[in-house]
C-alpha cells in the first residue's frame, strides 16, 4: 500500500519537527527547511526539500520541484515555516517587513496554489496553515508578524470555500491553526516579565509544548476529522 505524502515546511525544529515525528509512522513525509544542514536527525521514508522562502526565486523553484517529484501521491500540506523580527513598526526595516510577508504569507499562498491544482484533480487533500494567537489578539512590536498570521486565517477560510465552489463532490479541507504561547526557539527569547504576564493570562497555567500542536495536527490529518474544514482552531490553553 502506497503511503500518502505530507509536506511539512519549517520541519527542522520546534513545532514542525514535533509534527514530523508524530506523523512519521503513518505518512511518507516531505520535510522542508531553508538549508539541508538544518536537519540534524533522520526520519525513515522521508524526503528533504530545501529552499529559502524569503527568496522569491527559490520559492518558485521549490513549488515546481514539489509538483514534479511528489505530485502523484501528495495528500497533505502543513505550512508551518515562519519568522518574526520583533520591533516597533517605526523602527522596522523595509527589508524585514518584506521578509515576514514573503515567508509567512506569500510562501504558504504559493504552495497552496501549487497543491490545489493536484487536490482539485484528485478531489481530495488537506491543507493546514499555521497561524498564531497574535493574529487575532495583536501584540505590541509584532504588528507585521500579526498581520501575516491574520492573513493566513482569512486566506484559509476563503480557500476552503473556493475548493467547494470548484468541486461539487470533493474531500478537500483547508484549516488554519492558531497556537498560543508554545515553548519554541521563537518564544525562548521573551523577557521573563513578559512570560510571567502571559502565564497569568492562560487558564491552563502553562505554556504549550510543540507536542500539543503535533497531537492535534495528527488528528486533523486523519479521517476522523473529516468534517473539520474552513475554520481557524485555537490551541492556547484558554488564553482567549
Amino acid at each position: 500500500m502506497i503511503k500518502r505524502k505530507i509536506l511539512i515546511t519549517g520541519a527542522s525544529k520546534g513545532i514542525g519537527l514535533a509534527i514530523a515525528k508524530k506523523l512519521s509512522s503513518k505518512y511518507e513525509l516531505i520535510l522542508h527547511a531553508s538549508k539541508p544542514e538544518s536537519f540534524t536527525f533522520e526520519i525513515p521514508d522521508s524526503h528533504i526539500l530545501c529552499a529559502d522562502f524569503s527568496d522569491p526565486n527559490q520559492l518558485t523553484a521549490f513549488c515546481k520541484q514539489l509538483k514534479k517529484e511528489h505530485g502523484d501521491h501528495l495528500y497533505g500540506v502543513i505550512n508551518n515555516a515562519g519568522l518574526t523580527f520583533d520591533n516597533s513598526l517605526i523602527f522596522q526595516s523595509e527589508k524585514d517587513i518584506d521578509k515576514m510577508i514573503q515567508v509567512n504569507l506569500k510562501a504558504p499562498i504559493m504552495i497552496c496554489k501549487t497543491v490545489m491544482k493536484i487536490f482539485n484533480l484528485n478531489k481530495t487533500g488537506i491543507i493546514i496553515n499555521m497561524s498564531s494567537v497574535v493574529g487575532e489578539t495583536g501584540n505590541a512590536f509584532q504588528s507585521v508578524y500579526a498581520a501575516t498570521k491574520a492573513g493566513l486565517v482569512s486566506f484559509s477560510k476563503s480557500l476552503a470555500q473556493e475548493a467547494a465552489a470548484l468541486n461539487h463532490d470533493h474531500n478537500i479541507r483547508v484549516i488554519s491553526l492558531s497556537p498560543g504561547f508554545i515553548e519554541t526557539d521563537m518564544t525562548l527569547n521573551l523577557p521573563e516579565t513578559e512570560k510571567e504576564k502571559y502565564l497569568k493570562m492562560i487558564p491552563s497555567r502553562r505554556f504549550g509544548q510543540a507536542t500539543d500542536i503535533a497531537n492535534y495536527v495528527s488528528f486533523l490529518m486523519s479521517d476522523e476529522a473529516a468534517y473539520v474544514n474552513g475554520t481557524n482552531i485555537h490551541i492556547n490553553g484558554g488564553l482567549l
